[in-house]
């Protein structure tokens, strides 16, 4: 199926075609042939939220170290294999997936997809990498320790989904990763990295005959399933609350939020649109206006609609001087409250989507942005149609659906708020 890439503003193509393998595995490739290189970008559902129990932070552990040896080939052995064909080959873990991704010149295909497939169905998950990631891991949480602004996200998940796997940090903390042993990780390995929860995006200088072979060669052998918890929808706690973590800093962190409308709800592009025009990027959002241009209350503040699969909520942050904490967070509530009473403009708008639509093609400007975005269409369950109707359901937004939806988004104005920083008259 070949899908333009049309928006009602701009002209771009990205012909995508969802395409079988001999095997069974599916995928979808695009072709383009401008420079010699491929990139593959891949997901299997489950990530974080998969930890077991007292082991957070053990899928990106196992992430971590998929690319630290596998098959004959040591840590040392494998990194130098990457190295002489100048292949690139990395692993990640987000909250609903664990993936990866691969680039390499078009020559260098037949190693590149041998090592990748090394990587996934014969990990070695030796114990010296094994303590070398982890370590790394523990260093990251020990420089968190002392960063504002992770202390305030991390601190502001765990008060909005306690007792949810959504409220504990993906890189775990120094006791969960203690606790994980090495065999944990091969079976977790067995759990996640399956063909039932695969989806895969190629893109570059390769046909669809010659995508397919490594498709299979890399993918279809891995099993058809795994064995994944079930993960309940997680609901959003602490609105109408502020949590104050005592730091001795002198600005005041902040992150704010509440709950929003799920990627399946028909006010879902709507919700897009107004989170944008609250927060989002350029310069004509209403809280740069507000916070930063009228007051000079800080250098930045955003806000933005952030969806998982078990959970949708308006998050967004700012940072200012301590004394100046509780006037920053009076003026954010005062424009939600205000979008949410009608107070949205025709202008604020047509620029809000004006803007979704013109920037969205800058998402595609590379082979792996590309590759990228085709695998995070799949995993928010959309087809390659999604390519074009992105864009066209965004223009389509009425400022009766805006208002509605921002009575529904930003309702009372209630936020759930985590402070850290020592804000005066707290």
């Amino acid at each position: 199926m070949n899908i333009p890439l049309v928006n009602p503003h701009a002209q771009s193509t990205v012909n995508v075609r969802e395409l079988v393998t001999l095997r069974g595995v599916r995928f979808w490739l695009v072709e383009d042939y401008a420079v010699p290189l491929v990139s593959l970008e891949f997901a299997f559902r489950g990530g974080a939220a998969q930890d077991p129990a007292g082991n957070a932070g053990a899928a990106t552990l196992l992430a971590g170290l998929l690319d630290e040896g596998a098959g004959d080939l040591d840590s040392q052995a494998f990194q130098q294999a990457l190295d002489e064909k100048a292949i690139e080959i990395s692993f990640h873990c987000e909250r609903d997936h664990i993936g990866g991704r691969m680039r390499t010149l078009a020559r260098h295909l037949d190693r590149a997809g041998e090592l990748l497939r090394l990587c996934l169905n014969a990990p070695r998950l030796d114990e010296a990498p094994f303590e070398r990631v982890r370590e790394q891991m523990n260093a990251q949480l020990r420089h968190e320790a002392n960063d504002p602004a992770a202390m305030a996200s991390r601190a502001w998940r765990a008060r909005v989904f306690p007792g949810h796997a959504y409220g504990l940090p993906t890189n775990g903390t120094h006791e969960s990763l203690a606790a994980i042993q090495r065999d944990e990780l091969k079976g977790l390995a067995g759990r996640l990295v399956t063909r039932g929860a695969l989806h895969i995006g190629v893109v570059g200088a390769i046909d669809a005959e010659r995508a397919a072979r490594l498709v299979d060669e890399v993918f279809a052998d891995l099993p058809a399933s795994g064995d994944l918890s079930v993960v309940v929808a997680a609901p959003f706690a602490g609105l109408g609350g502020i949590e104050i973590v005592d730091l001795d800093v002198p600005q005041s962190t902040i992150r704010f939020g509440r709950p929003a409308v799920a990627r399946e709800d028909p006010d879902y592009i709507a919700s897009i649109v107004l989170a944008h025009v609250l927060g989002g990027s350029g310069l004509t959002s209403r809280l740069f206006r507000e916070v930063r241009e009228k007051r000079g209350l800080a250098y930045s503040v955003s806000a933005s609609v952030s969806t998982f699969d078990h959970a949708s909520y308006l998050y967004g942050g700012t940072t200012t001087k301590n004394e100046r904490a509780n006037e920053s967070l009076d003026v954010i509530g005062a424009e939600i409250l205000d979008m949410a009473h009608g107070g949205l403009s025709e202008d604020e708008l047509e620029k809000g989507k004006k803007y979704l639509i013109g920037s969205y093609p800058l998402r595609f400007d590379t082979s792996a942005k590309i590759a990228g975005q085709l695998v995070h269409i799949q995993l928010e369950g959309h087809g390659p149609t999604w390519l074009v109707e992105r864009n066209v359901q965004v223009a389509a937004v009425t400022m009766a659906d805006a208002r509605r939806t921002a009575e529904r988004v930003f309702g009372d104005g209630a936020l759930s708020v985590v402070l850290v920083g020592r804000p005066a008259s707290a």
